[in-house]
């Protein structure tokens, strides 16, 4: 029954300006019939929860069923979230404030709230961090994140004032990024979103997905970043895709070969989101947001909403989604 209601739902919500879109874009990149295409995307939406996105990013127009069976679509992974994570539990995770507190010896860096702290605090932090990372407390996908220099500002009472009109009540100490990932690119925190499922006591890792700026100051897929998979190594096995479906192989600002490149300090990352995972068991399915600093891996934040991520059918040798992997943990 939950399963009709969701499909009704889907139906009522349907974007077919969009969908369309999607359908002609396809018939024209694979010079295949629009009606045929566009009857595949209703069909695959009925029989695996794919949405037209979910068609298009993971290119079901190259799969057979068994192949597309194996992917973890949104109308999938929103009932994983559903089964397994407590909606009661997710506000301690979208409210950062809250998240550094409970998860304060998995962040290894210093963190900050102007909401809490006194001003003296505030000054202290300054002076130890001049250099420094603030954010709103619960902004979304990069927004509202800047990054701030002893230049930007001339004492501690103007700063402030600056923080408070930008809403920007979440300080970080600044994270000196390993230099590997300096290498990739230097112009942004490259972090690793890492998967994780909590079952019998402990937290397992499921998967990698490494992520870089392109030209800005985050690595966000939203705001220009692009991002690429790992594989239990950390070494990166397929070229990195950005928000506008261009493929790299090599990083265009630095050059830097994608495919090969060895995640550092990957073991001790895993191990810490594993640790990490068993603060709330509540919550069994959290994409961990983790930063290499020269120091060793830091959490940046946890999302109870973790995102669909796959290799794309013409990246993947085995045109294999997660869905296998994930059934050794979870019953999907």
């Amino acid at each position: 029954m939950s399963r009709l209601k969701f499909i009704i739902a889907r139906i009522l919500k349907m974007n077919y300006r969009q969908m369309f879109k999607v359908a002609r874009h396809i018939s024209k990149k694979t010079h295949r019939s629009f009606i045929k295409i566009f009857i595949d995307i209703i069909r695959c939406g009925l029989k695996y929860q794919a949405g037209y996105y979910d068609y298009m990013e993971f290119e079901f127009y190259e799969l057979n069923d068994e192949q597309r069976a194996t992917y973890l679509t949104r109308g999938k992974n929103n009932a994983i979230i559903k089964r397994y994570n407590d909606k009661d539990k997710m506000e301690l995770f979208d409210d950062k404030v809250r998240f550094n507190k409970i998860f304060e010896s998995y962040l290894n860096r210093d963190c900050l709230s102007t909401d809490e702290a006194s001003f003296e605090e505030f000054e202290a932090f300054v002076k130890k961090h001049p250099t420094f990372i603030a954010k709103p407390a619960d902004g979304l996908g990069g927004d509202g994140v800047e990054k701030y220099d002893p230049e930007d500002y001339t004492d501690a009472h103007s700063l402030l004032e600056t923080l408070k009109n930008k809403k920007q009540n979440l300080l970080e100490e600044f994270v000196i990024q390993h230099p590997d990932l300096n290498e990739l690119y230097p112009g942004s925190l490259n972090t690793i979103r890492m998967f994780t499922f909590f079952k019998d006591g402990e937290g397992h890792f499921l998967q990698a997905i490494l992520k870089f700026g392109n030209g800005g100051e985050v690595d966000n897929f939203s705001s220009g970043g692009m991002y690429t998979f790992a594989n239990d190594d950390g070494i990166v096995t397929v070229p990195a895709i950005d928000k506008e479906d261009k493929v790299y192989y090599k990083h265009p600002m630095t050059g830097k070969e994608i495919v090969g490149f060895k995640i550092p300090m990957f073991k001790e990352a895993v191990e810490l989101v594993e640790k990490a995972a068993t603060v709330i068991p509540e919550m069994g399915y959290v994409g961990w947001d983790v930063g290499i600093g020269v120091n060793g891996p830091v959490i940046i934040e946890g999302n109870c909403y973790p995102g669909v991520f796959q290799k794309r059918a013409s990246l993947s040798d085995d045109k294999t989604g997660v869905i296998p992997k994930y059934r050794q943990y979870m019953d999907i």
